[in-house]
Parts: C-alpha cells; sequence; structure tokens
C-alpha cells in the first residue's frame, strides 16, 4: 500500500449562524406565558414602551449639570445593586403584553404611567449615583440619613404624618432604610417640577434636601469614581419560569396575619331575618372590589395584592357570619371603603406591611 499523501480534504463552507426566531408574546394566554422562562422572552429596552421614559431620565441628568449617565438593563424587577451604577427595569415595562399580564398577576403594573415609572427612574438614580461617588463615605450625609450599614428590613412601620421624610414614592418609602432615605430624597431634588423649597418649607426634611442641593453642586460636571457596568440578573440569564417568580411575589406581599373583623362588619351589614331579600354583603363585596381596592391603595400606598388579601379575609367572614346589606348600596360602598382603608392602615402600622427591597 503506497502511503496516502496528507492533502486536506476541502471543508464545506460554514452555515450562516442560526438565528432564533423571534418570540411573539401578543396573541398568547396568560398561562402560556407563565410557562415561559424569562430567557425565552425576545424583549429589549431599544424601541420599547419604557425607552422614551429612560431618555427623559438621562435629560433632567443634564439639565441639573450631572455628568453621571447610569445604565440600564432589564431583569425581573426594578432594583440598583450595591456598589453599581445602572438601574434594572423590569421585563413587563418592555412589552404591553408582558405589562398586562403583571397587571393580572398583581393588580397593578409597578411603574406602569408615565408619572410613576419616571418617580421610580430618578428614585433608582438616587441609589446608582449614590454608588458612583461613594457618596455614603461621607460624614454629613451619614450624619443625615444616618448609617448605610443598617441591615435592609423584611417589613418596616412607617409614619404617615413624619415630616423627617420626604414623600415620594407610595408607602413613604424613604422610612425604610437610610438608602432608601437618601434616594427618595435625590429625586424630590432632580425632579423638575417638585418645587422642593415651597412644598417642604418648614419641615426637618428640607435639610436633607438643602444638603442634596450642595452635594449635587459639588460633583456636577465631575465624572464618576466608580464606573460599573456590571448587571445583575440579566434577564436573558434567567431560566425560570414566570410562574415561579409570580408565586414567589404573590407570597411578598400577602397578609401573614388577619384580623378580627365582626364587630365593624356587624355595624356595615346584618344578619336579621327581615333581610333576608337584601344581596349578601359577599357578593356586593365582589362587586366593588376592583373599585374599591383601587381607591385604597390611593390613600394608604399599601400594594394592592396586600389590600384583596384583606378583602379576602372579609369576604370569607361575612359568608360565615351571613351578613346582608342593611343600608343603600351607595352609602355602604363609602362606609366600606373607609373599613377597608381603616383595616389596611392598622395592617400597615402593625409592623408586617411588606415592602420589596
Amino acid at each position: 500500500m503506497t502511503e496516502q499523501q496528507d492533502i486536506p480534504s476541502p471543508q464545506p463552507k460554514p452555515k450562516a449562524a442560526r438565528r432564533r426566531k423571534p418570540v411573539t408574546l401578543e396573541g398568547r394566554t396568560d398561562e402560556q406565558l407563565l410557562n415561559m422562562r424569562f430567557c425565552d422572552l425576545d424583549v429589549r429596552l431599544k424601541g420599547s414602551p419604557v425607552e422614551t421614559r429612560i431618555r427623559q431620565l438621562l435629560d433632567e441628568l443634564r439639565g441639573a449639570g450631572l455628568a453621571f449617565r447610569p445604565h440600564f438593563w432589564l431583569s425581573t424587577e426594578w432594583f440598583t445593586p450595591d456598589g453599581v451604577t445602572g438601574i434594572a427595569v423590569p421585563f413587563y415595562m418592555a412589552d404591553r403584553r408582558l405589562g398586562r399580564l403583571e397587571l393580572n398577576q398583581m393588580f397593578e403594573v409597578e411603574g406602569g404611567d408615565d408619572a410613576w415609572c419616571m418617580r421610580i427612574l430618578r428614585h433608582e438614580a438616587g441609589h446608582a449615583i449614590d454608588n458612583a461617588y461613594r457618596l455614603r463615605l461621607r460624614k454629613m450625609r451619614q450624619k443625615l440619613f444616618k448609617g448605610s450599614s443598617r441591615p435592609y428590613p423584611d417589613y418596616y412601620a412607617p409614619r404617615p404624618y413624619s415630616r423627617s421624610y420626604v414623600v415620594h414614592l407610595d408607602g413613604w418609602y424613604a422610612q425604610s432604610h437610610p438608602d432608601e432615605d437618601f434616594a427618595e430624597t435625590f429625586a424630590v431634588w432632580l425632579d423638575p417640577r417638585s418645587a422642593w423649597r415651597k412644598r417642604y418649607a418648614g419641615w426637618p426634611a428640607l435639610r436633607k434636601l438643602e444638603y442634596m442641593d450642595t452635594l449635587m453642586r459639588e460633583i456636577a460636571g465631575k465624572p464618576p469614581i466608580v464606573e460599573s457596568r456590571v448587571r445583575v440578573d440579566p434577564l436573558h440569564r434567567l431560566d425560570r419560569k414566570l410562574r415561579a417568580h409570580y408565586r414567589e411575589k404573590r407570597d411578598l406581599y400577602q397578609r401573614d396575619h388577619p384580623s378580627i373583623y365582626d364587630r365593624d362588619l356587624r355595624k356595615l351589614f346584618t344578619d336579621a331575618p327581615e333581610a333576608a331579600g337584601q344581596p349578601t354583603a359577599a357578593s356586593f363585596l365582589g362587586r366593588i372590589r376592583k373599585e374599591a381596592r383601587r381607591n385604597v391603595r390611593r390613600w394608604t400606598g399599601v400594594y394592592q395584592y396586600t389590600i384583596d388579601q384583606v378583602f379576602d379575609d372579609i369576604i370569607d367572614r361575612c359568608r360565615e357570619l351571613g351578613l346582608r346589606i342593611a343600608d343603600s348600596e351607595q352609602q355602604t360602598k363609602l362606609d366600606f371603603t373607609v373599613l377597608l382603608t381603616v383595616q389596611t392602615m392598622g395592617y400597615l402600622h402593625s409592623g408586617r406591611h411588606r415592602i420589596a427591597l
């Protein structure tokens, strides 16, 4: 046998890289979406509904004379990781169909309207600029906002009438932790329409705002000390299903210890035999549930999902007691909304108010 020459055989031309077929979310049912993994959601910030708001935030930073520009990426929730100079934006902000899924699962879309979205973006920018310039190390920052080293609580019981904190995000969020107090104060300072000097005149919180104004003037035009482009939990790396995500999220906001409502419910409804022809309290509450939940959320700042747990407790108790409407439906609706607000605020002040930190 003759020895074959070492001649390379012709190589096939490389195939063009296969492009993943875009995933169409419109037309899919909630069940189909819940069975998808985050990494399979074909969504991007560019061209998304939230892109305009991000541009507005960057314009506001520029208008305030700040050289700092945060970076953005999609993840599961709004957050700014410690030490990172960017902002994670929740997946549902990048696609209207996913926004409807969030609404169906949680009864609201955090940041779903333009004003709410800007409040959150300014808040997260406060965290990012804190990281970028290591502002938490400054003595006056520590004196006014207390120590950032305090552990984040699972729960907090805010004081709604305190004037030591600005009021920006719902739930008196500035009171939850010193870092949140700083971010909320920055957000109010940055908002071109906040008129913070007039709005907070006479409040102890004004001193924090005046310090923020001095601090931002000091760093104006200066490049950041830290420029971390890290992206924590980016969407394309998460193989968890949306169903598991929402299960955990609902667990976070649900109630643990239902209160006793009997005395208040018996004042509002009746189990007298002569009311047998009246609608049941449970069916009536089911009809006004969405409207009442939305109103109480607006007044208290408590997540609608948490309020809905209070609603469940009350409806179940009305069934157990066999209660029916005792007054006109219009008057009963007004009275019940007050009752629901009181019960929700009681829950808020019990120290078990859950927040997403």
